[in-house]
């Protein structure tokens, strides 16, 4: 088979071989613009190319320039507030101690009684001292009965006198007279300590009497016992020393309180007579209490480096109380020409606090400034900043003095997570 096929293959002897016949036509033209495509894909491909390659330039040196966002300062601060802690105590408190020493005979008021003024809290049973008591009166009435034969002796003596000084010459010798004058001086000197005596003895009854009106324990003022310490039959001591006892009852008046609060330093400047505050307590969360700066102490402690403010806050239903730990803020005064920043427009460096000025030419000038009171989510500014100046807010830390920068006029998008959520 394949000799039969390679010999119908081979020309006949003599004659010429057949010419391989020419491609149509069509081919060609398919074929170029086949090329003529390619070539087209390879130039289009070029000038996408070039162009990503500027757009990525464009993007690159618009990335360059940092886009921000201004605020101005805002003028006037209002309605601001300080908190801090304080004590509340009583208008007038005062321990009670017994002046006398004896035995307690009977209290009638307990901690927690409201008192009037002169009212009787206790009794003191002082056996020694009503025996020193009467012997002073019975030392007195001795006196007294000495004092009534001196002054008998001295008119006699006086009286005796007088008539001898009185007679006439020749029947008395001067000698005598000057005998019975100095007789008569001798009685009323006599009298005269006599009467002395008596008063030293009267003093010393007075003194015990006044004694005596001690083993009445009265409240000193309007109040609440606020301390029990002693019950019948207790020893009493006189005196307010340690050895001598603890005191026997404590009253204080609460019908206004007193509040202590110690002030910052740095803040006591604002602290004047006649600033309002608000005053809270642990123990009632739901209830404010409106309390007044009373005085200062116009002094700075050392060791804390505060004020000592004194308030004074009305209590006509009775629920602040003595020794209670209380939250007072403070409503401080409007200061309407203080500029306020964002705490985020502030920078931190080297050179203390500093802002970012959008100076002319989109151009960053940095502008160290004086802070004042941190006011939450704000800050005064005291110096260095005016009014009518924009500030970077939240300025990139990469930011420098005399770079270019592009101010964003439309508002920043929101963050992926945000938008998702809504």
């Amino acid at each position: 088979m394949l000799d039969s096929q390679s010999h119908s293959v081979q020309p006949e002897s003599g004659s010429r071989p057949n010419k391989i016949a020419p491609p149509p036509r069509k081919s060609r033209g398919v074929a170029i613009v086949a090329v003529l495509v390619a070539l087209g894909i390879a130039v289009s491909g070029i000038l996408w190319r070039r162009h990503q390659e500027g757009e990525v330039a464009n993007w690159t040196s618009e990335l360059a320039v940092p886009t921000v966002a201004t605020v101005s300062p805002k003028q006037g601060v209002s309605g601001q507030q300080i908190a801090l802690p304080g004590d509340i105590e009583a208008w007038y408190e005062a321990p009670i101690y017994a002046r006398v020493s004896g035995y307690l005979k009977e209290w009638y008021f307990d901690f927690g009684a409201h008192v009037e003024k002169g009212q009787l809290l206790a009794e003191i049973d002082a056996p020694d001292l009503d025996a020193q008591l009467a012997a002073a009166k019975a030392k007195l009435n001795s006196a007294e009965a000495q004092v009534k034969v001196r002054e008998a002796e001295r008119n006699f003596a006086e009286t005796t006198y007088a008539r001898w000084r009185e007679s006439p010459k020749g029947v008395v010798s001067e000698q005598e007279t000057e005998a019975k004058k100095a007789e008569s001086g001798s009685a009323d000197a006599r009298y005269r300590a006599s009467m002395a005596e008596a008063n030293v003895n009267q003093s010393e009854v007075d003194r015990l009497t006044a004694l005596e009106a001690f083993k009445r324990i009265v409240a000193p003022f309007n109040g609440i016992v606020t301390q029990r310490n002693t019950d019948i039959g207790a020893l009493i001591n006189a005196g307010s020393s340690v050895s001598n006892g603890p005191q026997l009852f404590r009253v204080a008046d609460v019908h206004e309180m007193r509040v202590f609060v110690q002030v910052p330093q740095e803040i006591s400047s604002n602290m004047k007579a006649g600033l309002t505050a608000e005053v809270t307590l642990p123990q009632y969360p739901d209830k404010t209490f409106k309390a007044v700066v009373s005085t200062t102490s116009e002094a700075i402690n050392k060791t804390s480096r505060t004020l000592l403010v004194q308030l004074h806050a009305k209590n006509e239903e009775n629920l602040l109380q003595p020794g209670t730990f209380a939250q007072v803020r403070f409503n401080l005064a409007d200061t309407p020409g203080t500029l306020r920043i964002p705490i985020s427009a502030l920078i931190f460096r080297e050179n203390g606090p500093q802002v970012a000025i959008l100076a002319p030419g989109n151009k960053v000038e940095l502008r160290s400034i004086k802070l004042g009171r941190n006011l939450g989510v704000e800050f005064e500014v005291l110096g260095g900043l005016s009014a009518s100046e924009a500030i970077i807010n939240s300025p990139p830390d990469s930011l420098s003095p005399g770079e270019e920068v592009r101010v964003a006029k439309d508002a920043p998008p929101q963050p992926a997570h945000e938008a998702e959520v809504r």
